[in-house]
């Protein structure tokens, strides 16, 4: 009886043993570190050497984007100041110290008015209009183009950075299947080629779709200053020209200090 007893506190013992036993080996087993978060740097280093064009590209995004924000604005190309003070010398047709003005107070509304200028004539029939009109429209033209011209490096960053990352997704796709060939494939042995494809098209959409913003944002922002100052100097030829006339105006005799800055 005692050694039933026994025989079976033995075999309790032994299942409780066979049962604890992979805990303890699960311990024993050394724990593989967590991740290390990656950063700015890191995903940089790891797009390979096409990161740094894409780099280039980000940054002359950002430096013509500054560049429009600055240049093309209703403020900057026709100013409040300068149209209320050429409206007023128009009406009285001072010509001479409209164009004194304008030379003075260069942005494209004044560098159009100057343009126009040139060409009026007292004598001739509604002061040789047509030919202010045309100076004024090659000069606006002239200036369009080069804002334009900026605006267009917009296009540029935001086609090449894209196309960038493009080769970068088929280099290291290639990097990858260059592994397969050669007998490598377990996940670490593909995942740098990987890596490079997945972070140079990020890279690439990352810098290319603000630039596409910017492009088409500046180039309609150019577009409506342009045809608002057109339309304001064709409204001043018509003054200066005597066909059109304002009522109830009051022509100021004086430049104001405030409109000469």
């Amino acid at each position: 009886m005692k050694t039933k007893l026994k025989n079976k506190r033995l075999l309790t013992l032994a299942l409780l043993l066979f049962s604890i036993a992979p805990l303890f080996a699960q311990d024993a087993k050394p724990k593989k570190p967590a991740p290390k978060d990656k950063s700015l740097l890191d995903l940089y280093n790891g797009g390979g050497f096409l990161m740094h064009p894409i780099l280039l590209c980000s940054i002359g995004t950002i430096a013509v984007s500054v560049y429009c924000f600055l240049q093309i604005s209703g403020r900057k190309m026709m100013p409040k100041a300068h149209v209320d003070t050429l409206s007023s010398l128009l009406q009285m047709r001072d010509a001479g110290r409209a164009y004194e003005f304008s030379q003075a107070n260069k942005n494209q509304f004044t560098n159009t008015v100057s343009a126009a200028l040139l060409k009026v004539n007292f004598e001739r029939d509604l002061a040789n209009k047509a030919s202010m009109e045309q100076a004024a429209l090659e000069t606006l033209s002239e200036e369009e183009t080069r804002l334009l011209l900026w605006v267009n490096y917009l296009n540029v960053f935001a086609t090449i950075a894209p196309m960038l990352g493009l080769l970068g997704t088929v280099t290291g796709m290639i990097t990858s299947f260059d592994q397969l060939a050669a007998g490598r494939s377990e996940p670490q042995d593909l995942a740098g080629g990987i890596g490079v494809a997945m972070i140079t098209t990020a890279g690439g959409l990352f810098v290319g779709i603000p630039a596409m913003f910017f492009y088409f944002y500046f180039r309609n922002l150019l577009i409506a200053n342009i045809s608002a100052i057109q339309k304001k100097v064709t409204f001043l030829v018509d003054v200066l020209s005597g066909e059109l006339k304002l009522e109830g105006a009051a022509p100021t005799q004086e430049i104001s200090q405030e409109a000469t800055l």
